[in-house]
């Protein structure tokens, strides 16, 4: 995990880590997962929901794996947010996959 939401009206980062911040090995399609999973639970202990997401930002460090990271983002339920995809050149630790999320309270 990487930022947790102290408030709502928040933004949270999320890495495909565990609680004590080591990476999660696998592939595209479970790092991402992992990184919804963490994203899930940062949102309710913020107070929030993935319903209350309006905006999303996908960081990706190798997009020859975006059609495998974009398949496991369609597991997300009910009315999609806005969402942009960046591909950078490194993400923190090594991750290949970080989402951003800015939910509404």
């Amino acid at each position: 995990m990487a930022t947790p939401i102290l408030s709502k009206n928040s933004t949270a980062r999320q890495i495909h880590a565990d609680i004590s911040g080591n990476l999660i090995e696998g592939t595209i399609s479970e790092q991402t997962a992992v990184c919804l999973k963490n994203l899930v639970a940062v949102l309710i202990a913020g107070g929030s929901s993935l319903e209350e997401v309006f905006k999303v930002i996908i960081f990706q460090a190798d997009m020859s794996y975006f059609a495998e990271m974009n398949a496991q983002w369609f597991v997300w339920e009910g009315k999609m947010p806005a969402r942009s995809y960046i591909a950078v050149k490194q993400l923190p630790k090594g991750a290949r996959v970080k989402i951003q999320a800015v939910a509404q309270g």
